[in-house]
């Protein structure tokens, strides 16, 4: 199932996401960075996996705890009018900049 066509995301870096589904349903957190490739994105304090990760000369070693990269069907975008998960869609102003917009408000996000 290895694509090599890169997939249009509609969630960017520096987005506040809302996970939908799994067992992290409910939870918020900023987009950090974004695969478009595998189709994945990683979220702040959201999917927490533990390393076990042997020492080195710059790392003491031990359990390290961090974000594991979620898929990008799993979370949505919180609308930032309603502070709810929304579908975002794309938009020409009369300017005629190309922006995206939360589907549920109708709110201009960038």
């Amino acid at each position: 199932m290895a694509t090599t066509a890169k997939m249009k995301m509609k969630i960017r870096k520096g987005d506040q996401v809302v996970v939908l589904t799994g067992r992290e349903k409910g939870k918020t957190g900023e987009v950090l960075r974004v695969d478009r490739e595998r189709n994945r994105v990683l979220v702040q304090g959201v999917n927490m996996v533990k390393r076990h990760q042997r020492p080195t000369q710059t790392s003491p070693g031990g359990i390290n705890e961090f974000e594991a990269m979620l898929h990008a069907s799993n979370v949505a975008l919180v609308d930032p009018d309603t502070s709810k998960p929304t579908r975002v869609g794309y938009k020409t102003l009369d300017d005629g900049r190309k922006v995206r917009f939360a589907r549920r408000s109708g709110e201009v996000i960038d």
